[in-house]
C-alpha cells in the first residue's frame, strides 16, 4: 500500500479546498496510515496574476449550492490576500518538520481564507499560524519564501501538473479526483462529487 499522497494546489483555489477536504476525510478512513503532502502550485505564477476574489466567490457559491455543503462561510473581499507566496512558503516550512505538521498548517491556511475571513497575506497572521504549530518562520524573508515555493513549483512543472488540485500517488496522477467539474451551455459551473473518480484514486492509494 502506498503511504504517501502528494497534491499540488493553490491555497485560494475553491476546488482544491473542497476536494482536499473530501480526500483527507476518505484517506483517514483507510486501514493503514497515509501521509498527505500538499505542494505549492501558485496560480499567480501559473496565470501571471492571482485568483480574483469575484471569480472565486462565484465558484464558491456554486460549489456550496450544488454540493450542498456548509462551507466558504468566511469568504470576504476585505480579507482576500494579494499574494499566497509567503503562505505557501510557510506550509513548505511546516512540512520540513514532518508530514502531519505540514498538513495541519496547509489546512489551517485554507480554513483561514475560506471559513474565518482572515487575510493570509498579512505577515502577523502567518506568524500566528506558525507559532501555533511550532514552525520557525520569518515573514520578512521574501527571497527565502520565493526559493521554497519556486522549488515546489518547478517540481510540479517537471511532473506535468495540469492545475489545482493535481494528485500524485507514486507514478500515477489524478486531477481533482473527488469532483466532477464542467460547464453548462451558458458557461456556468456545474459541480458534483465524483464517487467513481474518488474510488479509483483510493484504490490506487491502497495498492
Amino acid at each position: 500500500m502506498s503511504t504517501t499522497v502528494e497534491v499540488f494546489a493553490e491555497i485560494t483555489c475553491p476546488f482544491a479546498y473542497v476536494g482536499l477536504q473530501h480526500v483527507i476525510e476518505h484517506v483517514a478512513e483507510l486501514d493503514e496510515p497515509v501521509g498527505v503532502i500538499v505542494h505549492a502550485w501558485p496560480l499567480e505564477w501559473v496565470n501571471g496574476t492571482g485568483l480574483a476574489y469575484g471569480g472565486v466567490e462565484t465558484k464558491a457559491q456554486a460549489l456550496r449550492e450544488q454540493l450542498d455543503l456548509d462551507v466558504f462561510n468566511g469568504l470576504h473581499a476585505t480579507a482576500w490576500p494579494s499574494t499566497t507566496i509567503p503562505a505557501l512558503a510557510l506550509a513548505s516550512a511546516a512540512y520540513d518538520i514532518d508530514v502531519p505538521t505540514g498538513l495541519a498548517v496547509s489546512t489551517d491556511l485554507r480554513t483561514a481564507v475560506f471559513e474565518l475571513g482572515v487575510d493570509i497575506g498579512d505577515p502577523d497572521v502567518l506568524v500566528e499560524i506558525a507559532r501555533a504549530h511550532g514552525v520557525a518562520f520569518d515573514p520578512t524573508d521574501d527571497a527565502g519564501h520565493e526559493r521554497a515555493v519556486r522549488s515546489e513549483y518547478d517540481d510540479g512543472q517537471r511532473r506535468g501538473v495540469k492545475g489545482s488540485p493535481h494528485y500524485f500517488v507514486a507514478v500515477d496522477d489524478f486531477f481533482c479526483p473527488a469532483l466532477d467539474l464542467g460547464r453548462d451551455a451558458d458557461d456556468h459551473l456545474i459541480a458534483r462529487f465524483d464517487p467513481d473518480g474518488l474510488a479509483r484514486f483510493l484504490d490506487r492509494v491502497q495498492l
